[in-house]
């Protein structure tokens, strides 16, 4: 019999009844899918990150002590300053897999500021852990979310900072009062709101378990799919974590794999743009600016509004575009006719993580977006700044009459070239391949996870400085030096009652001149290039093992016909740059190119 309790959400609950046997053993058999694909660690990995998380914390406090001390402070006043460690996105929700990073936020006393957490928390760090334990340390002060990354035995640590207009922060701080937020500037404010969201996120929920194991199935589920990351205009872990709760709040009863199911079809089919909200809206009187489309004009562009929970709220997907909002409910739709069967018995729950088929047979026809270095660190600084600025690409592809679909993968495919003079460089920016250095892997951009990549990736709208490393600009006759480029991919879908040829150069090159005019360009040391590919000349290094390139149609012929006196014009002559052959024809200069297809 349902049992009615307290309304979770906006709106009330739509069923409160207990799962059937059905369900339970349909939640189990999730479960063990989940942990066959990997997606929980094992108990002595859980023990060792809390463990670490612990001495982050003694760390914490010796940290506010040192500066305390470096400021002459009265020892009261430093026997009282505390400080606090706190946690936020997936590892904070319980829903992260084996080798995530830990999203790290160190809360501070009033006294001590951003510079010194970046001059003497490093220090800190390598006196007070064991010799060795730091793997790699790399202060990124310039980030949207400054951070200190760390990979401490063999954990990846995002340590964030902001301080508190407090004089001191106990050990049992609330991090959800709002009165904490007096007094904070911007980058304070957006450092606190990472476990601000993370802590009401849990308290909304009616079963953290039931949520967190529903969290890891649409996560897994939306990484396979390639309709996650927030920056490429996809929902990012935490907005996924938003949509489930929602779900959760609607099936306060359920098991995982029912709210699984109910995801599908209830978050497929919403009523786009009315916001997925979690909580009713709150007044505060700091005054913050919060998510309100009838107040501020842009907020009602926004297509796929969800709303972070804590003051003050936000739009989690700003960057959704028209494109990847028909993807997302594409996805959301196929989703649920697998779920659909999954419940009859006529699928089973893998079947729901099967890999996308983007490169394999989505589309005939992709931009490569190329962005080139010649230094390493030059290139995780340029690549981030274009990463952040692809989608602006693709909003103007998406004007174009004659285009139906421009979907961005939401990876960049990072490699290494050796060139000996500007030449080799332009074949590299065109995409040939033959420079690729042989004996270092391509890698994803999600798979590095560079913090300087990162912190221009996510918004950073500063001009980073850069060592100069091995970034001299490549000599004609020159040994071979190393080319680092990053590649975004754009398939292309023709709309449907638009004739079989396609010029996007004007779109292309106005994108490409504005990148290049920011401060972030260094004529020499950065390059940039837009070509158009077909499928079938795809890199191989975009395919998965056992998956296969496409192949060139071969086109019939038509029946012979009497010579004609006029000659047909080749792909060069006409103006589209082929990548099909590399080393048979003169290729015009990067700069030059012309991006059209038929």
């Amino acid at each position: 019999m349902a049992v009615q309790q307290r309304q979770w959400g906006t709106t009330p609950s739509i069923s409160w009844t207990l799962p059937t046997e059905k369900e339970i053993s349909q939640d189990k058999e999730l479960t063990d899918e989940l942990k066959r694909q990997g997606q929980y660690e094992a108990p002595g990995e859980t023990e060792k990150k809390q463990q670490l998380l612990i001495q982050l914390q003694k760390i914490a406090v010796d940290f506010v002590k040192h500066v305390c001390r470096k400021n002459n402070l009265p020892q009261s006043i430093i026997n009282s300053a505390g400080g606090k460690i706190f946690t936020y996105g997936s590892y904070r929700l319980g829903a992260y897999a084996p080798g995530s990073d830990i999203d790290t936020l160190v809360v501070a006393p009033r006294h001590v500021t951003r510079e010194d957490f970046f001059e003497h928390m490093p220090t800190i760090l390598e006196k007070m852990l064991p010799a060795g334990a730091i793997e790699e340390m790399k202060p990124v002060p310039e980030a949207y979310v400054p951070i200190i990354k760390l990979m401490i035995f063999g954990t990846d640590i995002d340590l964030n900072f902001t301080r508190l207009a407090i004089s001191s922060v106990p050990w049992d701080l609330d991090v959800k009062d709002t009165n904490l937020l007096r007094g904070l500037d911007d980058r304070e404010l957006r450092a606190l709101n990472g476990p601000r969201v993370a802590d009401e996120l849990l308290q909304l929920v009616p079963q953290k378990k039931t949520f967190r194991t529903a969290l890891r199935a649409i996560k897994l589920w939306a990484q396979r799919r390639a309709v996650y990351g927030n920056i490429v205009g996809f929902p990012g872990g935490v907005a996924w974590g938003m949509l489930v709760a929602r779900v959760c709040q609607l099936y306060p009863q359920a098991t995982g794999s029912v709210i699984v199911m109910k995801f599908f079809r209830i978050i497929g089919r919403w009523n786009w743009p009315q916001p997925i909200l979690l909580k009713e809206s709150e007044d505060h009187p700091i005054q913050a600016r919060v998510w309100n489309p009838r107040l501020y004009p842009t907020d009602k562009y926004h297509l796929m509004p969800i709303i972070t929970p804590a003051y003050p709220a936000m739009c989690a997907t700003h960057n959704i575009g028209s494109t990847t909002k028909k993807i997302i409910i594409q996805e959301l739709e196929r989703g649920g006719d697998i779920t659909d069967k999954i419940s009859f018995g006529r699928l089973q729950w893998k079947d729901l993580f099967t890999k996308h088929t983007y490169f394999t047979k989505d589309y005939k026809y992709y931009l490569s977006i190329v962005s080139g270095s010649t230094s390493k660190d030059a290139q995780a600084s340029w690549s981030g700044f274009v990463e952040s600025k692809v989608r602006l690409l693709v909003q103007a592809l998406e004007g174009q009459g004659t285009i139906g679909v421009a979907r961005l993968f939401n990876k960049g495919f990072a490699r290494e070239h050796r060139c000996h003079d500007e030449d080799a460089i332009e074949a590299v920016l065109r995409g040939d391949m033959q420079y690729q250095a042989t004996n270092v892997k391509t890698e994803t951009t999600d798979n590095i996870n560079d913090p300087l990549h990162n912190a221009m990736a996510e918004g950073n709208a500063d001009a980073t400085t850069v060592a100069d490393g091995n970034g001299e600009i490549v000599q004609n006759g020159a040994e071979p030096h190393a080319f680092y480029t990053t590649t975004y991919y754009i398939g292309i879908e023709l709309a449907q009652d638009s004739t079989k040829k396609l010029d996007v150069s004007a779109e292309s090159r106005d994108w490409k001149e504005q990148q290049c005019r920011t401060a972030n360009f260094e004529e020499g040391r950065n390059h940039l290039n837009i070509a158009a590919t077909r499928s079938y000349d795809l890199p191989l290094d975009v395919f998965a093992p056992g998956e296969e390139r496409p192949t060139r149609a071969k086109k019939k012929l038509p029946p012979k016909k009497a010579p004609v006196t006029t000659r047909k014009r080749n792909l060069s002559a006409s103006g589209m740059e082929d990548l099909s052959t590399p080393n048979e024809i003169k290729r015009p200069r990067a700069d030059d190119t012309k991006l059209w297809m038929e």
